[in-house]
Order: C-alpha cells, then structure tokens, then sequence
C-alpha cells in the first residue's frame, strides 16, 4: 500500500479517536479532561469504579458515544465514569468490547486509541480468567507478565492493515508489554493492604471464545506455558503499547480449567463428563465475591503513581 493511501486511513482513525474525545469534554467537567489513568473493568469487575471520587461523578454510556462501539456481554454496563483515583484523575470502563461479538479488532480496541487521544498514559486492565496453572484456585489475582496471542499467530492480530504512524511503528515489539515498575507496585500494594488472597504473577493465553476451552485445548494451553486463559485483554494490551501507554493487566481467576482427559467409554468409569463445567454464571460470582480486594488493590496501585 502507497504512503498516501496509509495517510488517509490513518487520518480517518485519529480523526474519529478524536470527534470521541472532544465529545466527551463537551460533557464533562474540566477537571476531568484529562485523564492520567483509565481502568477497563473485566467481567463483573464494574465495581472498580466504585473507588472513583468526584463531584460530581460523570458518567456516559457507550451508547452515546460517536464511533463507540457496544458491548452486548452479562456483566458488562458499557459506560465510561470519569472521576479521581486518589489524587489522580482517572477513567473506568465498565465493560469492554469483545472480538467474539462480531466486531474487527480496528472496532474493538477503538476505545484503547481513544484514550491514547485523550492523553492518558497509563492503561490499567483487569478480567476474569480461567486458571490453568495447577497452582491457582478460584478467587486468586494473577498479575500478568506476559502472553500467547493465539488468534494473532494465525492472522487474527489487532494492528494487521495499514499501520498508523500517527500512534506507533509498523513492527512493534512486544517482549516489554508488561511493565516492571506497574507490577512491583501492585504487589506492594498487596503488601500495605495486608490482604490474605493470592496474587500470582504469571502467562495469559488469548483465545477467541466464546466458547470455553475443551480439555484437550485446555491440555494444550498449559503445555504451551500458560497459566491463565481468557477471551480479552491481549488486543487491548497491543494496542495501548502501539500507542505509548505503560500497562498492568491483572486476571481475576474465577474458574478452574478442566484439563483432565475426558472418560472412555471402555474404561467402565462411573464419572460425570459434566464436573467441572465452565459457564458465565460463576465467573460473575467470582468477580462479585473478589470485588472488594481488587477494587482497593488498583485503587492503592494507582495512587502511588
């Protein structure tokens, strides 16, 4: 593709990015314009938000947004609420926009670009995540450290088509996504907390979804070194360090993945193919029951910035 051809699809990018953000200091206050942080709260993970104070609070829905996309999953509001970590002025977004809902990727990390527009630096991104490594049960925090982006490595990639240079480079390296200094402070917050769950620090492998896992894929994905699996995050992650936002994703772990071998029929075991059964309703209960922890976690993280 000419130079002149990136140009105009990059333009029409940064252009849209940016009827979003003026829409959105149009309605709220001042002070809130820019933003240094933003949270993307993961399933039943809203009550993030929660932890922002402002007044007032503002608050507008993905709905009203010019160029937003929508969310359509349980457990995801699709709202934005502006308002103060701390001394730091920060945004939530309640809910997140999944590849599985039928978007491209360009539309589902829109809302990442947009932040970058809006001049925040730091990307904060949580989600529920089944766990993989034998190690984790349901209720403990995984900081991630790195990721297997499957559906990148067979063509499905976030930054594929033109690149924007606008934002970042064509090649964009990826070994450093995580940053140190993010994840050292989210562990001392642990720390000064004092609280007793466990935070893990660990490999987050994307799938597509919205499917879960089989065993044998489960089986596969452990082999491959990771020890937690979701349906988001990763997308967002290329997409904030594409831009120049330092990142921390932490997963709540609210399932444990089946990985043992589904019975034989010539065993002549009595077993339930059934047990162990991943579904929607307990990674809600999950996230509402670890809400508290994770809410004051990221909470104290993002005030020592």
């Amino acid at each position: 593709m000419s130079e002149s051809s990136e140009s105009d699809i990059d333009t029409t990018l940064t252009e849209r990015a940016t009827v979003v953000v003026d829409y959105i200091r149009d309605r709220v206050p001042a002070e809130l314009h820019k933003p240094q942080v933003a949270v993307i709260c993961g399933s039943g993970l809203h009550h993030l938000a929660d932890a922002l104070t402002a007044s007032p609070q503002a608050e507008i829905a993905f709905s009203d947004l010019p160029y937003f996309p929508l969310t359509t999953v349980d457990g995801h509001a699709g709202k934005l609420v502006f308002g103060y970590f701390g001394h730091v002025p920060a945004v939530c977004m309640v809910g997140r926009i999944h590849f599985y809902e039928g978007n491209p990727f360009d539309i589902s990390v829109f809302p990442v670009r947009v932040f970058a527009v809006m001049g925040i630096k730091t990307l904060v991104v949580t989600n529920a995540a089944g766990g993989l490594n034998s190690d984790y049960r349901v209720g403990d925090l995984m900081v991630i450290n790195d990721h297997i982006n499957l559906p990148g490595l067979a063509g499905w990639h976030p930054l594929k088509g033109a690149n924007d240079p606008l934002f970042g480079p064509r090649f964009l390296a990826l070994s450093d996504a995580y940053d140190l200094d993010l994840r050292k402070k989210f562990f001392a917050a642990s720390a000064t907390l004092k609280l007793t769950r466990p935070v893990h620090e660990g490999v987050y492998v994307f799938v597509s979804g919205p499917t879960y896992e089989t065993r044998a894929e489960s089986r596969m994905l452990k082999l491959m070194g990771a020890d937690a699996v979701g349906m988001s995050t990763v997308p967002e992650i290329i997409i904030a360090r594409h831009s120049g936002l330092k990142v921390l994703a932490i997963s709540l772990i609210t399932n444990e993945v089946v990985t043992a071998p589904m019975p034989r029929v010539a065993d002549g075991l009595d077993l339930d193919p059934a047990a162990g059964k991943a579904n929607h309703e307990e990674v809600i209960e999950a996230a509402r029951l670890a809400g508290h922890d994770m809410r004051e976690l990221v909470l104290e993280t993002i005030k020592s910035l």
